[in-house]
């Protein structure tokens, strides 16, 4: 899996505290970021997260290129609908020789790896001979979840911190839990203070709202934060 950070706005936190400055200030908005030094922007938005006032998050965008993924989870991220997205299609975009993802659990299996390869191999093959005979967008329908795709992802601040939250958590899908984490790893080195508290709940507010699913990780937040 690879993701990388291609695009956001200019200068993130000082958007997000320049559009939050406005709601309680009656200067202009073109003096919005004037006099707002690097402390006063990260103080003004520590306090916007530890108020939950996200609003203002919402002018901070960011771009992603993401690579080395399967539509299994391609199908998962779409559904986080605040956001936008552009996809390899297997529509215009040949499948012959498919790279696939192959789940941890399948590798870690000797069988369940064999049986997994040769399906792939299977399948591989039916689509190069059908593709032949049909449409590529009708052939496309024998393609597995498993297929590798790329795609490009927009989100603003706002969505990314739903996101993180959703989808950091230990009970998320294996494959994009690994992506939310190296998604959050790229939004923090440019804007640390924006996002020093997204992530699951137990890690921000040592809550678990899984109830009778949860992994048992708030407790183990609370404690560490007790011992402190």
């Amino acid at each position: 899996m690879k993701v990388e950070l291609i695009a956001y706005t200019p200068d993130p936190e000082a958007a997000v505290a320049a559009a939050a400055r406005i709601c309680y200030s009656s200067r202009g908005a073109s003096d919005l970021k004037q006099d707002l030094s690097r402390e006063e922007v990260s103080s003004l938005i520590e306090r916007l997260i530890s108020m939950g006032h996200f609003s203002p998050a919402e002018h901070a965008s960011f771009t992603f290129a993401i690579e080395g993924v399967s539509r299994s989870l391609s199908h998962q991220l779409v559904r986080h609908r605040i956001a936008s997205y552009s996809q390899k299609s297997q529509r215009y975009v040949g499948e012959n020789n498919f790279s696939y993802i192959t789940p941890p659990s399948v590798e870690a299996d000797p069988e369940a790896s064999a049986l997994f390869r040769q399906v792939m191999e299977d399948l591989q093959d039916a689509y190069r001979r059908l593709v032949g005979v049909v449409p590529r967008e009708d052939a496309r329908y024998l393609l597995p979840n498993a297929v590798e795709t790329k795609l490009v992802c927009t989100m603003n601040a706002r969505s990314l911190y739903n996101f993180f939250r959703l989808r950091c958590c230990r009970r998320a899908q294996w494959e994009i839990r690994n992506l939310a984490l190296k998604m959050r790893e790229e939004v923090c080195k440019v804007a640390p203070s924006l996002f020093v508290l997204a992530g699951p709940s137990c890690e921000t507010e040592g809550i678990c709202w899984e109830g009778k699913f949860s992994c048992g990780r708030a407790q183990e937040v609370r404690s560490r934060e007790v011992n402190r």
